[in-house]
């Protein structure tokens, strides 16, 4: 069966089109009520791609949404976000209704502010679905009254304060987003250090492999797969935790090795950079001198 090319939603009024709703009172940012959504089955299973973000609060849904492979079932209420040009795809095998608010709103609209650069800093863009964001109580208040509140702003009249107020707002409320994920990440102590073990035993295996030298040093997001997790997430996640990203965690992971060679035998660091992935010596020279302040020659002579 010939799959399908993704269905591309170019606009918030054509979004509120797609989902059967009354068009929206500003072309560039809407806020939509899910429980309102009326949705075609003949239209469910299929991938959309959207030009513009969505933030979304969901609760009380049926039916499942993917990201690649991957399904997810949203029991309770949780936050998505959507970057412009991301695919996104909904199953047809039940019906699709839920309860919640969503923001959406185009690039354009604060293209002009700092918040065009800013919003490109928040990881949580680039996480799966099983990634999303679990709400306290308290914080799906905040949520709900910051959506409302820019529903509120851009139904209104139009005046001289509207745009900055609804760009302020949106600010604000991701900013509120990336501290409840980073509460997140530390009040699920359990599954992080979970985390944190199995992404010592994928290094361990990596470095203690051939595949260092056939390949070189992993990258990130071979070593986020393995551990079914999006790479912008696990390097939050591990910021959080530890301070390092998951790059810093494979670097890491290689100084060590390095050491225990350049303290322990009298392999040529020629050789020891070869035998961790490295084309040219000076390459594996000029990391191991950033990240310990030492040139490899100086550090297997402080041993002597």
């Amino acid at each position: 069966m010939k799959a399908t090319s993704p269905h591309t939603i170019e606009s918030v009024s054509a979004m509120h089109r797609h989902m059967g709703v009354k068009g929206p009172s500003h072309p560039m940012i809407s806020v939509v009520d899910l429980s309102t959504v009326k949705c075609d089955t003949d239209r469910v299973d299929q991938s959309l791609v959207y030009e513009f973000y969505t933030i979304a609060i969901k609760k009380n849904v049926e039916g499942k949404v993917r990201y690649g492979q991957q399904y997810y079932d949203f029991d309770e209420g949780l936050m998505s976000f959507v970057a412009p040009h991301q695919l996104v795809r909904v199953d047809k095998d039940t019906p699709v209704r839920m309860d919640g608010l969503m923001l959406m709103v185009h690039p354009d609209f604060f293209r002009t502010y700092s918040l065009a650069h800013r919003i490109k800093e928040y990881g949580f863009f680039d996480y799966a679905v099983h990634e999303a964001l679990h709400l306290s109580e308290s914080e799906e208040a905040t949520v709900t009254q910051l959506l409302h509140t820019i529903r509120q702003e851009s139904q209104a009249t139009l005046d001289a304060f509207t745009h900055d107020l609804l760009v302020s707002t949106i600010d604000l409320l991701l900013t509120y987003c990336n501290r409840f994920y980073h509460r997140q990440f530390i009040t699920r102590q359990l599954a992080s250090h979970d985390v944190l073990s199995r992404l010592e035993a994928v290094l361990d295996d990596y470095f203690n492999s051939d595949q260092l030298i056939e390949s070189g040093l992993p990258s990130v997001e071979s070593v986020a797969n393995q551990l079914n997790l999006s790479p912008n997430y696990l390097s939050d996640m591990l910021r959080a935790h530890t301070g390092q990203s998951t790059q810093q965690h494979i670097h890491a992971k290689l100084i060590d090795k390095a050491k225990q060679a350049l303290s322990t035998t009298t392999m040529p660091v020629s050789e020891i950079a070869y035998r961790l992935g490295f084309a040219y010596p000076q390459s594996f020279t000029k990391l191991f001198k950033r990240k310990t302040t030492m040139s490899p020659l100086t550090y297997r002579q402080s041993f002597n």
